[in-house]
């Protein structure tokens, strides 16, 4: 039996953790507290690239330190910031008190990722990750689920994949895998082939699972 798990916006709560570091930079640099909001903004919960984001700040605020520098702190600091969602290693506890094998398989940078599984304590309680960076593989592709699974110890077949975006549903679909899309308050896109049940958190889809 097989549980795999995005990770951003699904197990961990980036959105959290951004707000964090945003607080943390911001008083770093003598800003004002309300520029925290923009940097924010700016950084489209994570879908601007970081050379596009850092360029920006560079420019707004006037700052020194070049790309490289900002993003090498960043990446230092604020995946120690992003913590698992209320409940969840909870859940996670229960799914493998149940049998359960689990995977984690997410697009991001190897390093940034890891160090999110590993300060959050979810790294303790699931069996194994994929993340696209060090495998060259992106969500929705397939093969990035075939690894996750292989890590966890587990095929495919007859699992489950819980996320927050198209690509964990779409790819987790033609995974043949059974689909949970944590909603986060938004509509599920019309013309997309649709996940098995809608949820508003991933602790939701543990009780799913556990049914």
């Amino acid at each position: 039996m097989l549980a795999l798990f995005d990770l951003d916006g699904t197990l961990a709560d980036r959105h959290a953790g951004q707000l964090a570091w945003a607080v943390e930079f911001a008083a770093d640099h003598g800003l004002d507290p309300a520029e925290v909001d923009w940097l924010m903004a700016a950084d489209g919960n994570g879908m601007v690239s970081k050379e596009e984001y850092f360029g920006l700040v560079r420019e707004r605020y006037g700052l020194a330190a070049s790309f490289d520098e900002l993003w090498v702190q960043y990446r230092d600091r604020q995946p120690t910031l992003v913590p698992a969602y209320d409940g969840m290693l909870d859940g996670l506890k229960q799914l493998r008190a149940a049998g359960w094998r689990i995977g984690v398989v997410t697009n991001g940078y190897e390093d940034v990722q890891t160090l999110t599984l590993t300060s959050s304590g979810i790294a303790e309680h699931v069996d194994g990750w994929a993340i696209s960076a060090a495998e060259n593989i992106r969500k929705p592709d397939v093969g990035l689920f075939e690894i996750a699974a292989a890590r966890a110890g587990s095929a495919l077949g007859g699992g489950w994949m819980v996320g927050d975006s198209q690509a964990d549903i779409v790819g987790g679909r033609a995974a043949g895998l059974r689909t949970a899309w944590v909603h986060h308050g938004r509509e599920w896109p019309a013309g997309v082939g649709g996940p098995d049940h809608v949820v508003a958190a991933a602790a939701d889809a543990v009780r799913l699972i556990l049914r």
